[in-house]
């Protein structure tokens, strides 16, 4: 990488950084003072990814429990997720791991992880017609689609391009941003050749007619996808809360994995019925006509691995990642980030 190529990859690093770290001052600004009421606000990303969410609300585990929720929000970017995280009024979220560790290590946001919730969960689909290997992405007029710089699909096209020898900035300068819903949206009218997408939206993008090439599974061997993270604060005022919310999500966990069709059905169900909610109402309109269904739920959730465990290392590995690509100012034990004690 020539010196002016290298300037170039700090001042975007640096740029993600610095907006990253603004919005969430923002939030903690206009936030600060909301009341709770002694509810516990919940956020959870609009994916099959907080599949275990979306079964525990659908049984009705949480009330169950007396788990006591202010409010059940969905965000369509785990980075959306992440700056309500760093508010007030949002306790426990249901995130990829990536933007949880943005808001720990950029915004400060005092968070633990107390469990996963999945492994895997993005993928690379394409244009059949256009692009038929990965080394296509480097090909002149390429149109590439990803969420913005720092997100978890970003930090997999990085992987990608490492792994497959590809120019970075080639590759780069040619990546649209935008969220999963507008690529999809790009995908169907053929604005975009390649989109690096999260999980369901992947699966629905072969519903367009695109073919996936590669998954995380691919590049990242054991990549741990979303994690449950809740503030420190509950874990000091209200550990019984916190456990009985990591023995709801491991429920319905164990419940994903036993019943995979009832699961694909619930969820198809679920992210139907709050659609129109997380989309805004002007792509909403065309949105409607990508249907989420059971059978595409089921081939979208078998391609990820449900578990509350994860391994130390697998976090490490990722908090490292996002340091080299200049996400992160620099790397942190895993440790200082999670707390296994609600696991045991």
């Amino acid at each position: 990488m020539n010196a002016m190529n290298k300037t170039k990859t700090v001042v975007i690093s640096a740029l993600v950084l610095l907006v990253f770290t603004l919005i969430l001052c923002i939030v903690f600004l206009f936030h600060g003072d909301d009341e709770r009421d002694g509810k516990i606000g919940m956020a959870v990303e609009f994916m099959d990814h907080a599949a275990a969410a979306y079964i525990a609300k659908d049984k009705g585990w949480y009330e169950q429990q007396g788990l006591d929720l202010l409010a059940y929000e969905s965000y369509t970017t785990g980075m959306a997720l992440a700056t309500a995280l760093a508010g007030e009024d949002i306790q426990v979220a249901y995130i990829c791991l990536v933007p949880a560790i943005n808001a720990y290590a950029n915004a400060g946001v005092p968070i633990k992880i107390v469990a996963g919730t999945h492994k895997y969960g993005y993928a690379l689909v394409v244009n059949p017609d256009v692009v038929s290997q990965v080394q296509d992405l480097a090909n002149d007029g390429i149109r590439i689609g990803c969420v913005r710089e720092g997100g978890a699909v970003d930090v997999l096209l990085n992987r990608t391009i490492e792994k497959y020898g590809l120019d970075r900035d080639g590759v780069l300068n040619k990546v649209r941003r935008m969220d999963p819903s507008k690529q999809l949206l790009a995908v169907k009218s053929r604005q975009l050749d390649a989109v690096f997408l999260p999980e369901q939206w992947a699966t629905m993008a072969e519903n367009l007619g695109f073919q996936m090439i590669l998954t995380s599974r691919d590049v990242w061997p054991r990549m741990q996808g979303s994690v449950l993270a809740v503030k420190e604060e509950l874990v000091l005022d209200d550990p019984e809360f916190v456990r009985k919310l990591v023995v709801v999500t491991r429920d319905a966990t164990e419940w994903i994995n036993e019943h995979p069709e009832k699961s694909a059905e619930i969820m198809a169900k679920q992210l139907s019925i709050i659609h129109d909610e997380v989309i805004p109402l002007k792509a909403s309109r065309l949105a409607s006509q990508l249907e989420i269904t059971p059978a595409t739920m089921m081939r979208s959730m078998n391609r990820l691995e449900y578990s509350t465990d994860f391994l130390f290392e697998d976090l490490q590995e990722v908090i490292d990642y996002m340091a080299y690509l200049g996400y992160i100012k620099k790397s942190f034990p895993a440790e200082e980030i999670v707390d296994q004690q609600f696991l045991n």
